[in-house]
């Protein structure tokens, strides 16, 4: 049995903030990860994947700004971020360590870690084992033709690894938006069944986006400011790509690329797939959503009177040609689809009653059980939670409150 006073799950971006705050302040912990540092990014995401946010966005605490702020990460490059940002302080990552099972010890004792490679005791808990946790696959998989191969957005890797014929993507976030027109470029006959997603222009008034959410507020908001964005209304992720520099995604230049775009999939019939009759609807509502954020970004330079912008575009509509209801597979050579359909948290080793409808319930990262954290997830306690660079300041409060946690529960029991 190994004891330590933090034990993190997860070497990931969050538990390596933490794991360099905590350093700092001196107070002795673990990191264990299921691979290597970074796995999921390395093994759950595709071979030309690039981050949504650019460069100046993607730093953790403490490290030197990327030699090209503007610019975006690729998957390979950002793990080997990861690895010299662990090694910039020595982070006590123990790599290849699979947690089985995480409960509470006797009463005023901590936890009991269980993991494929011996036991820990640990005063406190951090879960940061990462945001998109377990694949989400929709009930319709169950009941695909037999014929097509069906992987989860998390297992593309690239067109190669995909049999010959044309692909049926489900979804359109940024994942299912990406990849759908990564195919189509490729030569791959590509339908995308779309549902509730989120529009939002690469750069606007000549400056990337994400410039604009920092400049005017969006990313400080916090859950008090917005609370339903840790429910289901929560928005979708924006349908942005890294790829090419950067490049404009949305579902007019997918129907640009030779993309078929169809309404949400409902189901299948023999060798047909289903499509609802709502593509137009679901267009509109996220082009009014992006249409509200971009005033908003107007108001803010009219406010501040900055004259170093571009003046105010024009974004255009979405053109979209009539889309079908059902949809011959055999005929149109689909072979395969990829589910592109998000993530759920799963958290099957955690036997600490801290779970409700499945998600860890928390305030900033601090749960009802004494000792156990929470870090990493969707607007943890801001907009910016999700992002790379907005996870520092989660793990700054989390290593005040852990040491502070620490220092009081060996007070009471000295």
């Amino acid at each position: 049995m190994h004891d330590v006073r933090t034990l993190i799950v997860g070497a990931g971006q969050a538990g390596l903030a933490l794991s360099r705050y905590l350093t700092r302040m001196g107070h002795r912990h673990v990191l264990l990860e299921r691979g290597r540092i970074g796995e999921r990014w390395r093994s759950e995401r595709w071979d030309s994947m690039a981050l949504l946010t650019p460069n100046w966005m993607s730093r953790l605490p403490g490290s030197a700004p990327h030699p090209d702020p503007d610019g975006f990460t690729g998957r390979d490059a950002f793990a080997a971020y990861l690895d010299a940002y662990a090694r910039s302080f020595d982070a006590p990552v123990h790599e290849d360590v699979s947690v089985l099972d995480v409960s509470a010890a006797h009463p005023g004792q901590g936890f009991r870690v269980h993991t494929d490679s011996g036991d820990w005791r640990a005063g406190n808990v951090v879960v940061a084992s990462g945001y998109a946790d377990e694949p989400r696959v929709p009930a319709p998989a169950a009941a695909a033709p037999r014929r097509l191969v069906q992987l989860h957005s998390s297992e593309y890797r690239s067109v190669g690894q995909l049999p010959a014929g044309g692909v049926l993507v489900v979804g359109a976030g940024p994942s299912g938006q990406q990849i759908a027109v990564e195919l189509s470029r490729a030569g791959r006959r590509v339908v995308i069944a779309v549902g509730r997603h989120a529009r939002m222009p690469r750069r606007y008034r000549g400056r990337d986006i994400w410039r604009w959410f920092a400049a005017n507020g969006s990313l400080d908001q916090t859950l008090a400011d917005v609370p339903r964005e840790r429910g289901p209304a929560a928005s979708p992720s924006l349908a942005l790509s890294g790829a090419r520099g950067g490049e404009q995604l949305d579902l007019g230049v997918l129907a640009e690329a030779g993309v078929l775009v169809t309404g949400r999939l409902r189901g299948w019939s023999g060798r047909h797939a289903l499509f609802a009759d709502d593509l137009a609807a679901a267009a509109e509502e996220s082009d009014q959503r992006m249409r509200r954020v971009l005033a908003k970004i107007d108001r803010h330079i009219e406010a501040r009177g900055d004259r170093d912008v571009q003046s105010a575009q024009s974004v255009p509509r979405v053109a979209l040609p009539p889309s079908p209801q059902t949809l011959d597979l055999a005929e149109a050579g689909i072979s395969t689809v990829i589910w592109a359909t998000g993530y759920r948290r799963s958290y099957p080793w955690l036997s600490v009653p801290v779970l409700g409808d499945g998600e860890i319930q928390h305030i900033r990262g601090v749960t009802e059980v004494p000792g156990l954290y929470a870090l990493g997830l969707r607007f943890q306690h801001r907009r910016s939670s999700h992002v790379i660079a907005g996870v520092g300041e989660d793990a700054r409060f989390l290593a005040q409150q852990i040491v502070a946690g620490s220092d009081a529960r060996l007070a009471a029991a000295g």
